[in-house]
């Protein structure tokens, strides 16, 4: 790709890891486990895990179709099938079905069959500096606990937290979705926290909303408008999942460590972080100069372009899309 070139309706993040990120488009998966039912990868970030409609781009499926293809064990029996999902620029260990049945078996006993699925997180401890956004009334969190927030999701299928009481363009209440979050700090810096999560809800974007709306947005999340980058990625990983074999009944443990880099950055802290590029301007203006004339953005939306805020407000968006 050729350095400095724009590209038009891609985030800034995106236009920067196209030039930047070396394994950009590329990114590998890692089989951890295979049998002739199951298969347990651990999938890049960056990488999506399953098409999405309309769409050929490569995926941790279609890599992984690509690879089973290779040697020779995809027939009409055989093949993948998808069971859960991580988002794209989480990382981590997930599973695929590679029969029909055990899709339906696997899919049916989710919540029964999974023991324990654990994520960690470097969340940025905004609410300590006041610059934190739509957090919800009881922001602070302890060293371990429940979030319990609902979730509803804008125009653009973005996950967040909605403020107490409001209203669509209608009069309406939004929409919302019960979602649970269990959360522990596990380290905790001057300027960030190292958190382990688990979910007792599977809802979009539900760890990264749920520690946004309470002042901790994860490092390197631009869709909710985070203050840091320092790895160039999204700072949630799929650590650990332990499930019962769906056919065997045996109990098996698969566990990916994040970043050694993780546990470091949040322990010594950043105290003159660089600025994002989804704050910053590939022109060199100040994020004051590009936002004077826009209205604040809303937890968990997408920055709009002048025009299109002019005439679709944050909660007529999310209401067009419903």
């Amino acid at each position: 790709m050729e350095k400095g070139k724009t590209y038009h309706h891609v985030k800034p993040s995106t236009q920067y890891k196209r030039e930047h990120k070396a394994d950009y488009g590329r990114e590998r998966i890692e089989v951890l486990y295979e049998d002739e039912w199951i298969v347990v990868i651990n999938k890049a970030s960056g990488l999506l895990s399953v098409p999405y409609p309309g769409s050929n781009v490569r995926t941790a499926q279609s890599v992984l179709e690509e690879l089973l293809r290779k040697q020779g064990k995809l027939n009409n029996k055989h093949k993948v099938y998808v069971v859960h999902r991580l988002d794209r620029d989480t990382s981590g260990v997930m599973m695929f079905a590679l029969t029909e049945q055990a899709q339906k078996i696997i899919m049916d006993s989710w919540h029964t069959m999974v023991t324990e699925r654990l994520y960690h997180a470097i969340g940025e401890k905004q609410q300590s500096t006041g610059t934190a956004k739509n957090q919800v009334e009881s922001d602070l969190l302890d060293e371990e606990g429940w979030i319990t927030d609902k979730l509803a999701q804008n125009a653009h299928n973005v996950g967040y937290v909605p403020k107490a009481g409001a209203k669509d363009k209608n009069g309406h209440e939004i929409k919302t979705v019960v979602a649970r979050t269990h959360y522990k700090k596990i380290a905790e810096g001057p300027t960030h926290c190292l958190f382990e999560l688990s979910l007792d809800t599977g809802k979009k974007n539900q760890i990264r909303a749920h520690l946004a709306a309470h002042g901790y947005p994860l490092a390197g999340d631009e869709e909710h408008r985070a203050s840091t980058d320092p790895f160039g990625r999204l700072c949630l990983h799929a650590r650990t999942l332990e499930f019962v074999h769906p056919f065997t009944n045996e109990n098996m443990k698969f566990e990916v460590a994040e970043p050694k880099e993780w546990l470091d950055y949040v322990i010594k802290g950043d105290l003159k972080p660089k600025t994002p590029v989804w704050i910053s301007s590939s022109s060199g203006r100040s994020h004051k100069q590009n936002n004077h004339k826009n209205e604040k953005i809303e937890l968990g939306e997408k920055r709009l372009s002048r025009k299109e805020q002019s005439h679709l407000d944050f909660i007529q968006a999310g209401k067009k899309r419903r």
